[in-house]
């Protein structure tokens, strides 16, 4: 198993950071399958003010292009991709307008007691 952490931001608009917190608490059950059938074995989407933060956790199999490869070949998956994109905003050091960004772990702590 392995972990990836991902940034993006949404757009500055309260109404908007409402609607996109509606849906995330009712993924609808195509893209949460389509999650799975990737190698995502656990999602979580943390937001504070309009910054996100995900943690997702896959298989060794996993990997980001096979991932956006099958997106693009899933009409209710670019749907719902479509809807998210209207509250999302690139961040400004963002390659190529990618939305969510991977993060570099910059500290780690463990407990050796643990």
């Amino acid at each position: 198993m392995k972990k990836y952490c991902l940034a993006c931001d949404l757009k500055e608009d309260e109404m908007g950071i409402r609607a996109y917190d509606h849906f995330h608490q009712n993924v609808w059950p195509e893209v949460k399958d389509s999650l799975k059938e990737s190698g995502i074995l656990d999602m979580e989407i943390y937001r504070t003010g309009n910054r996100l933060f995900m943690i997702i956790l896959v298989t060794h199999e996993f990997n980001f292009v096979r991932k956006a490869i099958m997106d693009l070949a899933n009409p209710v998956v670019q749907e719902w991709e479509e809807i998210m994109s209207g509250f999302q905003q690139i961040l400004p050091w963002a390659p190529n307008g990618e939305k969510w960004l991977l993060m570099d772990r910059i500290f780690k702590f463990s407990d050796p007691a643990e």
